[in-house]
């Protein structure tokens, strides 16, 4: 389907109640759990491994929900993207530890959100009060660029490349006070700037990205996640504190500090979880990817 087809239909979506966009979602979700293909597949690969203590129709029955719930995410982005700011946001229907943004006069802010519930709603938001510059990878279809990256800035975001120059003007933004958001579990393309550390257990290769700033800015580092409510009633944002020992001098421990984080946010809300993410897919030397076909 043409995007710019695509974009007139989220458009359109974006205008009816989110309870029906998330039933259509979880009805996309019946689809993919019915019929074999790759979203089911590494997130039975990944759920096994995470949590290897469960049964298999526990495993199942978490599988089947993680993807509903990954439809959910693909068609709220009409409500979120397509909508005027105000309606948008109105969404959200509470806020819990937001005392938590606060900090010392000059002091920057990082905000690490991992791919739980509703990440997108927490950057549409958090730009009307804050002044928020962060890292942006285009889409992998050029056509799609300029939608995404103006839905994302319109609330006053500033979106940077992820290059030197991005990186650069991070560290700017930190140092005057500002705020930048990562998604902390997003696996980097290489080893450079970044360590295998334990997430789940599991090797996974971790950027150090956050560990940098904070150790040349001193800015503060919370984790946050906005938590999909049933029945389409909108969304619950959690703002929480992030282990001190993710500005360690030691890369490994500040790697496993993060991943610590994350797993602990993510055993909270399991179903939220975008499951079907290949993030052990770079292994150590002589480790296998676990998502090659054998």
């Amino acid at each position: 389907m043409p995007p710019q087809l695509i974009f007139k239909i989220w458009r359109l979506l974006g205008y009816i109640p989110l309870k029906w966009l998330h039933a259509l979602g979880r009805a996309i979700g019946y689809f993919y759990i019915w019929f074999p293909n790759r979203e089911r597949r590494i997130t039975e690969i990944n759920l096994r491994l995470c949590f290897p203590e469960l049964a298999d129709e526990e495993l199942i029955q978490l599988r089947d929900e993680g993807i509903k719930q990954l439809g959910c995410t693909l068609m709220e982005m009409a409500a979120i993207w397509f909508v005027p700011t105000r309606k948008a946001t109105g969404l959200i229907r509470e806020i819990s530890g937001a005392e938590l943004l606060e900090r010392e006069e000059g002091q920057g802010l990082i905000v690490l959100l991992p791919h739980l519930g509703c990440w997108e709603i927490i950057g549409l938001e958090l730009p009307i009060h804050e002044q928020v510059t962060s890292l942006y990878r285009p889409p992998r279809k050029g056509e799609y660029e300029t939608v995404v990256k103006q839905a994302r800035e319109r609330s006053g975001a500033v979106l940077v490349p992820t290059d030197t120059s991005g990186v650069k003007r991070i560290y700017q933004a930190l140092k005057l006070g500002g705020v930048t958001c990562i998604l902390p579990d997003q696996q980097p393309k290489s080893d450079k700037g970044a360590v295998f550390a334990p997430f789940f257990g599991i090797s996974a290769l971790t950027m150090l990205l956050a560990n940098r700033l904070v150790r040349k800015t001193g800015a503060k580092v919370i984790f946050a996640y906005a938590e999909r409510l049933a029945g389409g009633r909108g969304y619950h944002i959690h703002y929480l504190p992030a282990p001190d020992a993710i500005a360690d001098q030691n890369p490994v421990q500040a790697a496993t500090a993060l991943n610590q984080g994350v797993q602990s946010l993510v055993q909270s809300l399991p179903t939220q979880y975008q499951w079907s993410y290949k993030r052990f897919h770079i292994q150590p030397e002589g480790e296998q990817s676990p998502y090659r076909k054998r």
